[in-house]
């Protein structure tokens, strides 16, 4: 089957146009979840000392054979918002843990496209794959930090039009041979763009609305990461469920389209702890019982990754991880997808 155009086009692609990338098919398949971590571990609070020794647990990560870790990409803290996200730069802290983990998909949730020019992004999400033997995944957004856009000369309410704009870009760069791309965001001609990704596709994987309509996502995402409804009751997953169905079938080709959504966890010691929101909804308080629960039901809703925040846990990070590998995973297994392509940079 000729795959160039679903691999290289301007359009979403099929899991098959993936059957070569080591990390989405870590990640994804159908009527399958699985689960990943979302980085920092720690909530900051003034000090980049919560951050040390967050590297060893991302190791203990990858060999508890979990499927994705996530960074966010935060570039101005805003007090306003209260969160700094991981703190370092998302791609440069890619690279460096790309170079401390062996399989570990490696993800952004997300990447914002409407702030920085499509050549800066291809260029680091590029070296990174390759880096990495071909294990990222690209969540993307158009942002919804307003004190970012000024900051970067841009207008907020561009900010829809400048995403989908970017997509299209980045996407005509990572085809092969030289280009010729004339954008609203720039244009050059006889040039070629370098490195390619590793598997010769990077997946796009669409946050939120980010600006665009319902029948947008469907089309031009290769998947969709949503927030996740509720999370104490059965209503939330139920509600998410028709989200997801309602995408699904716009998708032009009806080919699959992985679903992703995440939680910030609080998990009790009390395995029968009820599932409990806390600060207003945004934390689920829960014991693995309950969380397997949650699981099971987004599961059964059409989710296919979770990503599961701690850093507003009680416990220590390295016992509720402990216990996410030992009692949950299982139950939600990694998929075992193609080995890494060759990387003895």
């Amino acid at each position: 089957m000729d795959t160039t155009h679903s691999l290289h086009g301007a359009t979403g692609a099929s899991y098959f146009a993936f059957s070569a990338h080591p990390g989405y098919r870590r990640m994804f398949a159908p009527e399958r979840l699985t689960l990943g971590i979302f980085l920092p571990l720690r909530f900051y609070e003034g000090s980049m000392a919560v951050l040390a020794g967050q590297a060893e647990l991302v190791r203990q990560i990858d060999r508890q054979d979990f499927a994705a870790v996530w960074v966010r990409d935060v570039p101005l803290y805003s007090p306003s918002f209260g969160d700094a996200g991981q703190v370092f730069d998302p791609f440069t802290y890619l690279a460096f843990l790309a170079a401390q983990t062996k399989k570990i998909a490696l993800a952004t949730g997300s990447a914002i496209f409407s702030l920085r020019h499509p050549i800066d992004l291809a260029k680091a999400a590029s070296t990174i794959d390759q880096l990495s033997g071909g294990r990222l995944v690209l969540g993307i957004a158009s942002g919804d930090r307003p004190v970012e856009f000024p900051a970067y000369g841009l207008q907020h309410d561009d900010r829809g039009t400048r995403f989908a704009e970017a997509v299209s870009y980045f996407r005509q760069l990572i085809r092969p041979g030289r280009l010729e791309i004339d954008s609203p965001l720039g244009r050059f001609s006889n040039a070629e763009f370098l490195p390619k990704p590793a598997a010769g596709v990077i997946p796009l994987i669409v946050t939120g609305s980010s600006g665009q309509s319902l029948a947008w996502i469907a089309e031009h995402a290769d998947g969709w990461l949503t927030y996740p409804d509720a999370t104490d009751t059965s209503i939330g997953p139920k509600r998410l469920g028709e989200k997801i169905r309602a995408w699904r079938a716009q998708i032009p080709d009806g080919g699959f389209r992985p679903h992703m959504t995440n939680e910030w966890l609080d998990l009790a010691e009390d395995p029968d702890h009820p599932r409990t929101p806390l600060h207003n909804g945004f934390v689920l308080r829960t014991g693995r019982k309950g969380l397997i629960a949650l699981l099971e039901e987004w599961q059964a809703a059409g989710v296919n990754h979770a990503a599961i925040g701690i850093q507003f846990s009680q416990r220590p990070a390295a016992e509720v991880l402990q216990e996410l590998a030992e009692e949950v995973l299982p139950h939600f297994p990694t998929h075992q997808g193609p080995a890494n392509m060759p990387d003895a940079w």
